[in-house]
């Protein structure tokens, strides 16, 4: 067994080099989504008798129990454990998967983890330092939340840092599977974030028809464990049982498989040829790549928008006369409405902008994994064969762009038909809504391809910005942060729809003209440049 894992820490000190920036950005995402919300919760809901009110409206809002889960207490630390604890749990599943698959099989697809089995390296140590560096973040980011909350009650604190590390892990233990069946570390990530997804969706479907969250369906999903730890409210300390049972059996599982195969191997392998359709251009090949990733996409994007334009009536419902809440929506959606003209039209124009909004931030996290698929093939040497023949570099990098650019267009899109199918109402505004949100999502995915055509080696720095943008979005007007702050994420600039007044055209004309000369200064670098090595 030592022999098998020789050379683990010296893997797990160039795992933890080489995730310097990432993880660090990561764990603050996740430890910041939940220790952004007491203050913020404390001004919206500052008195026992607006938090039972609260108690009393989720217990009887399923499409809200659906998003958030149930309400198990009425104290601030209770509500931050309700309103952050399941996201930040899919956060740190997420950051788990990412930073699994790439020390494992994206090692393995780069034929990197070949060289350095050729040393003194254990069969185990690649998975094991994987998995390390994996729960060394997960840690971290346990640490910071029960830090952060000690003082709403050191035993929540306690709870609700353990199960969403708890969470994460769980899902690392998965990735490692996945990273075992699969060819490629594409199909990795994507078989874990479509368990990831579909443990969202038991979750959801559970806590919509069961106010206490009993439901079977919850109980299927490690995120409804999550919910079920019951930080700040009565903890249940045996639920962390059941993430320590199901991690260490899925461990057992991705070492048994980890055993029985070769380096680059896997259990799934590729179909063989002959290609089925036609391949005769770059751009065709870029489609037949990407398209499978696209199709997931599209589909989570449709659906999500029938969900939360479904929820508006909920919403409105949910914040009532709590004009705090109102003011965050209405900043969020861009409906900061004039006193006492603020009804529920407004609200609920401001809700859908709110959603559209963040659909649309979601989207540069799917622009971004588009415009990087240029990064992975070429650091998998598989570009080089074909700029062998007849194919320009900003030939083969224009297909990859068109398929990142147009698919980001698809899945908004389908994301406003979807919020105008679950609102009712209005379709083509909601359609207007989320497109217009376009050219921001076009300016990062230029800023991905910008960092991929002159600096290679930091292309990754492109999901930073994502994430930035994100939380900016995402948290920004709940703390109320200064416009000047706000202003740095592209999406600030444009007018949010639907809204009572014809937004200026300015902003629109000035961010697509932005990600077009971005992305001109990109071909231009990636002309100039030698292929990574």
């Amino acid at each position: 067994m030592n022999n098998q894992l020789a050379g683990t820490g010296a893997l797990l000190r160039l795992a933890l080099r080489r995730d310097r920036v990432m993880a660090p950005v990561w764990i603050l995402v996740v430890a910041m989504l939940v220790l952004s919300l007491p203050g913020s919760l404390e001004s919206v809901y500052g008195t026992a008798a607006e938090r039972e009110r609260l108690l009393a409206t989720m217990t009887a809002n399923g499409s809200l129990r659906a998003l958030y889960g149930p309400v198990f207490g009425d104290s601030i630390g209770a509500l931050t454990a309700w309103r952050g604890g399941v996201f930040a749990g899919l956060l740190a599943g997420v950051m788990s998967l990412v930073i699994v698959v790439r020390h494992t099989r994206e090692e393995e697809e780069s034929g990197r983890q070949e060289l350095l089995s050729a040393a003194m390296v254990g069969r185990r140590a690649p998975l094991t330092a994987a998995l390390l560096a994996a729960l060394t973040a997960n840690a971290a980011a346990a640490l910071l939340v029960t830090a952060g909350l000690a003082g709403r009650g050191a035993a929540g604190a306690l709870a609700l840092g353990l199960g969403i590390g708890a969470t994460g892990m769980l899902f690392a233990a998965l990735a490692a599977i996945a990273a075992q069946l699969t060819e490629s570390a594409r199909l990795a990530k994507g078989l874990t974030g479509a368990f990831i997804g579909a443990a969202f969706v038991l979750r959801a479907a559970g806590d919509a028809g069961a106010p206490d969250g009993g439901s079977a369906l919850t109980w299927i999903s490690p995120l409804g464990w999550l919910e079920h730890v019951r930080a700040f409210a009565a903890e249940r300390w045996w639920v962390l049982a059941l993430f320590a049972a199901a991690s260490a059996a899925q461990l057992v599982a991705a070492y048994a498989l980890a055993a029985r195969r070769d380096v680059g191997m896997s259990f799934l392998p590729a179909r063989p040829g002959p290609a089925r359709g036609r391949l005769g251009s770059a751009g065709a090949l870029a489609w037949r790549l990407q398209r499978g990733a696209l199709l997931g996409w599209s589909l989570g994007f449709l659906a999500a928008g029938v969900v939360f334009g479904g929820m508006t009536g909920g919403a409105t419902e949910l914040v009532g006369d709590n004009a705090r809440t109102r003011e965050i929506i209405e900043r969020m959606g861009g409906q900061a409405g004039q006193a006492g003209q603020a009804g529920e039209g407004v609200l609920a124009d401001a809700f859908l902008a709110t959603m559209a909004g963040m659909l649309a931030m979601v989207a540069a996290l799917y622009i971004v994994s588009a415009v990087l698929r240029l990064s992975a093939e070429e650091s998998g040497q598989r570009a080089e064969p074909l700029l062998a023949n007849a194919v320009g570099r900003p030939r083969w990098a224009g297909g990859h762009l068109a398929v990142a650019f147009g698919g980001s267009a698809l899945i908004l899109l389908l994301a406003g038909l979807g919020l105008g199918i679950g609102h009712g109402e209005d379709i083509g505004g909601a359609v207007a809504a989320t497109l217009g949100q376009l050219p921001a999502v076009w300016v990062i995915g230029a800023l991905a391809a910008l960092l991929h055509g002159a600096v290679p080696r930091f292309a990754v720095a492109a999901w930073a910005v994502a994430g930035a943008a994100l939380a900016l979005g995402w948290v920004g007007p709940a703390l109320n942060l200064p416009q000047a702050v706000l202003d740095l994420s592209p999406f600030a600039h444009l007018p949010k729809l639907p809204g009572g007044q014809d937004p200026s055209w300015a902003p629109f004309v000035a961010l697509t003209a932005s990600a077009a000369a971005l992305l001109a200064a990109a071909l231009t670098a990636l002309r100039r440049r030698d292929l990574a090595a």
